[in-house]
């Protein structure tokens, strides 16, 4: 009898509640589940950014110390991208089944469509790092570190999700975000990425391609929720924190911010591997 209360309760509160959000009308909403980790700047956020910070320093010391260090480099690789790959089935089979099978009053505005396609610059930063080893070229690794560092360099700094309840959605936000902050800095380390200028101009033409993406989303798709997906439209999520900060912060400084602070984010990574070549041929 303890066995079958137990895969009972294990359904109704793991399965039922948490990973599927059944009667969120009364306990399991947003708004009125009460927060358990602090928010932003509490104490999961911290110990997040710490397992990141020791999950990287980790990976690089097994890399550096394993014998057949290409070998090695490949299977954190695919793991690492199979664990994003692992969320981001799960995800959308949960969104299915809320929205086909449970039919969730809150997810009546998805389509099949809207659950498979990548919507934020975390999704479409973490189907890069999925593409990672079946593209398995250099400029592609540049282009998903600095993609996946930008993403969640702003997650991290300011996030939205992930830290307040209990949800699966909002583990999902928080694993995904953690493994690809891992991910993207271990493409670093691990030295499947070379930061060279005469290269620059391909992932220019990746982010100009995430670009045309995000404005097809926009403009083509119009897909409600994530209407918005690299931050860059009026009234968004960052603005409105300026905003907050400083009220006469209009659109127009928003977007010269903006553009400068990317277009500094992606020069950086070149720079800095610059200035290091000329002090090592010193």
């Amino acid at each position: 009898m303890l066995i079958i209360e137990w895969i009972k309760w294990l359904y109704e509160k793991i399965i039922y509640e948490w990973f599927f959000e059944r009667g969120a009308e009364t306990t399991w909403t947003y708004p009125t589940y009460p927060g358990k980790f602090g928010g932003a700047w509490g104490y999961l956020h911290i110990f997040v950014l710490i397992f990141c910070a020791l999950t990287i320093v980790g990976l690089f010391f097994i890399y550096k110390y394993s014998k057949n260090k290409e070998k090695t480099k490949k299977i954190i690789l695919i793991s690492l991208s199979s664990l994003i790959a692992l969320f981001e089935i799960l995800i959308r089979f949960l969104y299915l089944m809320k929205r086909y099978y449970f039919v969730h009053p809150g997810y009546s505005y998805m389509n099949v469509f809207w659950i498979m396609m990548p919507k934020p610059w975390c999704a479409i930063s973490c189907w890069l790092a999925i593409a990672c080893p079946i593209v398995n070229k250099k400029f592609f690794y540049n282009l998903t570190s600095i993609s996946g560092l930008i993403c969640t360099f702003i997650y991290f700094l300011h996030p939205g999700v992930g830290y307040n309840y209990v949800i699966f959605n909002d583990f999902y936000s928080l694993a995904t975000h953690a493994i690809l902050f891992t991910t993207s800095i271990s493409l670093i380390t691990l030295k499947f990425t070379e930061f060279k200028y005469k290269t620059i101009w391909k992932v220019a033409i990746g982010f100009v391609l995430i670009y045309a993406y995000s404005f097809i989303e926009i403009f083509v798709f119009k897909f409600p929720e994530h209407g918005d997906p690299l931050y860059f439209m009026p009234n968004g999520d960052i603005q409105g924190i300026i905003n907050g900060i400083i009220p006469s912060f209009g659109y127009a400084h928003y977007l010269i911010l903006y553009i400068s602070f990317v277009l500094t984010f992606i020069n950086a990574f070149y720079l800095f591997s610059l200035i290091k070549k000329k002090k090592t041929n010193k």
